[in-house]
């Protein structure tokens, strides 16, 4: 039997105006377990009450670098209250964007290292957010790691395989979505061929970046993962069980959940 850990989808989004159903078409289609990725103090209050509701819905807390302009003044000592909770597997979604010129960029960079700090702090781990940035997250990620041990995922990965291979040497994760799909993508899964086994993760990062062959359908959905889970295992010269039952240990192990 199929059993897939999506890693990261955004359940208490808009265009999610009944989780419930989200969350059970997932489970038919062999998608077990869901972290619901929190992306401001509300979003990861929600994603903590879906976590509550569903059985296999864990929750992240973490405040988006695109919001991080958004956040109240009391919003960080509340999202570390709420980190505590047995729900909360992991921290984020958090980082930095040069894509987008919503937030000042040293307002992210504090959050991102507020993110990391707490990490290894409470030894949860975190989701990192990286987009058209990768020497500035890479640098923080380094200097973070000197500090101590890092465990996290370098979410939704497009890098190279340089990038990749330092990620892991930091002791990181790396997490596929839909994008390794595309046509275009050749590249991406020549990195994916090389994640080592043990570090390799699958995600939606739902509602957006819809696999192919549903590539460019709104909302993208957890249940969609099996078709970059396919995708992997293809690469990998594995088949898809082999393919979800590694993937879906590494990330029970990073989460520490069952």
């Amino acid at each position: 039997m199929l059993a897939l850990f999506d890693t990261h989808a955004h359940l208490d989004d808009d265009q999610f105006p009944d989780p419930a159903a989200v969350i059970e078409r997932a489970a038919s289609a062999g998608v077990t377990r869901i972290v619901a990725v929190g992306t401001t103090l509300a979003s990861s209050i929600r994603c903590r009450q879906l976590a509550q509701t569903h059985v296999g819905v864990f929750a992240s807390a973490g405040i988006h670098p695109n919001h991080t302009h958004e956040a109240q003044p009391d919003d960080w000592d509340r999202l570390v209250a709420l980190a505590d909770s047995p729900e909360i597997v992991a921290l984020g979604e958090t980082g930095l964007d040069k894509h987008w010129d919503f937030a000042p960029f040293d307002l992210q960079q504090d959050y991102f290292d507020r993110h990391l700090r707490l990490s290894q702090r409470i030894q949860k781990p975190f989701i990192v957010h990286m987009r058209d940035c990768a020497p500035e997250v890479m640098s923080m990620l380094r200097d973070a790691r000197t500090r101590g041990p890092l465990r996290g995922i370098l979410h939704s990965f497009t890098g190279d395989l340089a990038v990749a291979r330092e990620g892991v040497e930091l002791g990181l994760h790396i997490s596929f979505a839909g994008m390794v799909t595309y046509k275009k993508s050749a590249e991406l899964r020549a990195v994916a061929r090389e994640v080592p086994a043990e570090r390799l993760l699958v995600e939606t990062d739902s509602p957006y970046l819809s696999p192919h062959p549903h590539r460019g359908q709104r909302p993208n959905e957890p249940a969609l993962v099996v078709h970059t889970a396919a995708c992997l295992a293809d690469e990998r010269n594995v088949s898809l069980q082999e393919l979800a039952a590694l993937t879906t240990g590494n990330a029970c192990r990073l989460f520490g959940v069952r």
